[in-house]
């Protein structure tokens, strides 16, 4: 807690800061100042929660400080000191609602009681201010998510709402949603959420607009803003200002709504917010979408052809490496800032191209490092447009350079090690299942494998979920504790025991070495 002393004289202002252990009591911060004009000053830079002020002051009394203060700084308390019995001050202290009125000489227990009772005050004050808050906020909340449902479903509440709210909405007032979509999937903390929609509400004071907030399925966040219909400068500021607050954020994308008159419509807003935010997967993380928002046409990009997986895997088959790449790099023109498509659409078409790679790698019988678990799960997860081409774009790559780099395997190591593929995350694939899958005795398939791999069943096994292990660790999303299961390990201390054996690392050192 932060005090100021406001005295002319400067032999009494250090008197009292020397006479008091301050920390004893809670004040954490004494400062000074000299009249009420600097004592104004120091308060508006520093703001105190107590002020100890002389009435009786050169340019400006503690009464008409106290005044101007009070406008600042209205939850600040204060407690005058005087050398004068002046009825006259008295009573405009009793007005100010000052704590207490210490008559000069100063004695240092009357000075330290009456600031032990303002702070008590000022804690007292600041509890209830809090809680206040927290109910209009909570209010302002349930507002909010109200109105991101049709008008007519919650007419009465949302009237009620906007009367304890006391918000000055009538039927001509302007309303904007803005949805924002984060990657996270834990709940912002109370008090960081709350903190991000005062910060975003001070903003838009400047503009003569207001707000309220909600959280929503933990990913998303809706805001309504409301009171006036900003220019083209003012929605850039406000553009801005939201991509830089959630720049925190790993990955986010923003969307406008229309802009709608009266509370009524509001719905109407969200949802062409939301329809927008569909869009925003195939455009940069960081992208703020509006009704304004126009996309670069792309010229150069072809329309996909009747069957795009069939073209791909021939190419992939026929290992034509220049067509592929020139596939996919049409590929990504045509759905890059595509605002006619849906996400769904376009995950459609790459789960069948990533399965395309899978077929061809079998025709061909490559194995690929890299190969998918859990496709559809991996595709469900991806955030953006980019993200999704880039793993095409990576096992493409992969899939050329193992098919140039490694002569073709064996038929049945490439079985084995296909299956294993498939495999491996069942803790209970053992050597009899392999050799079973591939018609083989079990002793004849560990011999073979050894001397056309130098490796025995076991140990390409292992190195195999180590190195999954390794990709998984790489991901944030996926939790230490998780991930041991994933490739074959119900034990996750032999996981660990194992990983480090092979890595050098622990899973945790690992995973801190990879961030």
């Amino acid at each position: 807690m932060k005090l100021l002393i406001v005295d002319d004289e400067e032999l009494t202002r250090t008197g009292v800061i020397s006479s008091i252990d301050w920390q004893s009591i809670g004040i954490r911060e004494v400062l000074q100042a000299d009249d009420g004009i600097n004592g104004i000053e120091v308060a508006r830079v520093h703001r105190p929660d107590i002020v100890l002020c002389d009435v009786r002051m050169p340019r400006l009394d503690g009464i008409a400080m106290l005044e101007q203060l009070e406008e600042i700084l209205p939850d600040i308390v204060p407690v005058f000191m005087s050398g004068y019995s002046d009825k006259e001050y008295l009573k405009a202290a009793i007005k100010l609602k000052a704590v207490n009125y210490i008559e000069k000489p100063l004695n240092p227990v009357e000075i330290r009681d009456a600031i032990v009772e303002a702070r008590d005050l000022c804690l007292e004050k600041k509890r209830t201010r809090q809680n206040a808050s927290i109910h209009s906020m909570e209010n302002a909340s349930r507002l909010a998510l109200l109105l991101t449902q049709p008008f007519a479903h919650a007419k009465e509440s949302i009237d009620q709402l906007i009367a304890e709210l006391s918000l000055s909405i009538s039927n001509t007032t302007p309303f904007t949603a803005i949805v924002l979509k984060t990657d996270t999937e834990e709940e912002l903390p109370l008090s960081e959420a709350n903190a991000m929609f005062l910060s975003v509400r001070e903003f838009l004071k400047t503009f003569h607009i207001d707000c309220i907030f909600a959280e929503k399925r933990v990913q998303y966040m809706v805001y309504f803003l409301f009171g006036s219909t900003p220019g083209a400068a003012v929605r850039k500021s406000i553009e801005e200002f939201f991509c830089n607050l959630y720049s925190r954020c790993t990955r986010f994308c923003i969307a406008a709504g229309d802009t709608v008159t009266g509370i009524s419509r509001a719905y109407q807003s969200y949802t062409s917010a939301v329809i927008s935010l569909q869009s925003s997967f195939f455009f940069p993380t960081g992208t703020f979408l509006s009704p304004f928002y126009q996309a670069p046409v792309s010229e150069t990009a072809a329309e996909l052809s009747a069957s795009p997986e069939n073209e791909f895997l021939t190419l992939l088959t026929e290992k034509n490496k220049e067509k592929a790449k020139a596939f996919l790099d049409n590929l990504f023109l045509y759905y890059n800032q595509n605002q006619n498509i849906l996400p769904n659409q376009a995950k459609d078409l790459y789960y069948k191209l990533f399965r395309a790679l899978d077929n061809a790698a079998r025709q061909l019988k490559l194995t690929l490092s890299d190969t998918q678990e859990n496709l559809i799960d991996t595709l469900e997860k991806i955030f953006s447009y980019n993200e999704m081409h880039q793993k095409l774009v990576k096992k493409t790559e992969i899939f050329f350079q193992t098919a140039v780099s490694t002569e073709e395997e064996n038929s049945t190591i490439f079985l084995i090690k296909d299956y294993i593929g498939q495999k491996y995350m069942n803790e209970t694939l053992s050597v009899k299942d392999i050799s079973d899958h591939v018609f083989l005795s079990t002793s004849y398939v560990c011999t073979f494998f050894k001397n056309e791999t130098g490796q025995t069943l076991n140990q390409y096994l292992t190195e195999y979920r180590m190195e999954k292990a390794k990709q998984l660790l790489s991901d944030p999303r996926y939790k230490i504790t998780d991930i041991s299961s994933r490739v074959g390990y119900s034990d996750g201390n032999y996981f660990g025991k194992s990983f480090k054996k092979y890595t050098g690392f622990s899973p945790s050192e690992y995973r801190e070495k990879m961030s």
